[in-house]
């Protein structure tokens, strides 16, 4: 039984992982601008893209990796400054509607560019490489997902916790009026924000990506909406709580996925139920309880609207 489960809980151990390092992004912007960034995801997929036609110009791959996670940085950057900056005082509707419209932007001109063609992702050694642990074989990634991600969060915790620029975020996320009054700098703070988000969102594109090779133009919004639905279930703006709701759900959706062949060889059912179908539904479906139970999610606070 173990042999069977063990080897779903390990990928769902790391999809979460990977989740988790894309839902930091949604929980970060949201605990600052109170904004939905709806492009997210298709960052995370450019970033895919780029790596792709990297490779495949010739670039080496120690280099293609410092540069992808650069660049998608900068794209972070940049729509920040072009798309969100101009709507500052906007009302929240015109800020939401104008990251849907970057969302869509960013998937025609991928569409435009590939032609709407599968990319395939490069491989890229030793994380790639297939490993055996407890007689279950996965890629060395699959392994290094989940620690890597705890250590890119404990560094960010520290980061917000112990550095200027971190005490400035959470003075903003607490009252950004004040904050303003009091001489911080509003823009710089945004930026960085928008910058360390797309950055761990690009670290998630090399970890997914070495998994499920194939890079199109939606590649990005089932994981972006699942890391999303992550943050909200955790408490959006809340950062352990976006990586403790990426981790169930990654668990959880892998465990379903493999739930046929688990009660088979259990011999509770007698042939395949096809609950594969019903993972991604699952998700959303425990979003919706979880919501209804707690409507802040697990780890987040009520917020009490100023007169």
């Amino acid at each position: 039984m173990w042999n069977t489960v063990f080897p779903y809980l390990l990928s769902g151990i790391s999809v979460g992982g990977q989740y988790a390092l894309i839902a930091i992004g949604y929980t970060m912007v949201y605990g600052i601008l109170r904004l939905i960034n709806f492009a997210h995801g298709d960052v995370f997929m450019v970033a895919g893209i780029i790596m792709v036609y990297m490779a495949a110009s010739g670039v080496p791959l120690w280099l293609c990796i410092p540069l992808v996670l650069v660049l998608t940085a900068l794209i972070g950057f940049v729509i920040e400054r072009v798309a969100y900056k101009p709507l500052r005082s906007a009302p929240r509707m015109s800020a939401m509607i104008s990251a849907i419209g970057v969302s869509y932007t960013l998937q025609n001109l991928v569409l435009y560019v590939t032609g709407g063609l599968n990319q395939i992702y490069p491989t890229i050694p030793w994380i790639s490489d297939s490993v055996t642990i407890f007689g279950a074989t996965t890629k060395m990634v699959t392994v290094i997902t989940p620690f890597l991600t705890l250590i890119l969060v404990v560094a960010l915790v520290q980061l917000i916790n112990h550095t200027k620029i971190g005490m400035a975020m959470r003075a903003v996320s607490r009252d950004f009026e004040t904050s303003q009054l009091m001489g911080i700098k509003i823009n710089q703070v945004i930026s960085t924000t928008f910058v360390i988000g797309t950055f761990l969102a690009g670290v998630a594109s090399i970890l997914y990506f070495t998994n499920y090779t194939t890079v199109i133009q939606t590649s990005g919004a089932m994981p972006g909406l699942k890391a999303f639905v992550a943050a909200v279930f955790g408490g959006i703006g809340s950062i352990p709580g976006a990586v403790v709701g990426a981790f169930i759900i990654g668990i959880a959706e892998n465990i379903i996925k493999g739930l046929d062949i688990i009660l088979f060889k259990a011999g509770v059912i007698s042939g395949p139920m096809g609950l594969a179908t019903f993972s991604d539904a699952f998700t959303f479906a425990l979003l919706i309880i979880i919501l209804a139970v707690k409507p802040t999610g697990l780890f987040g606070e009520k917020i009490t609207d100023k007169v």
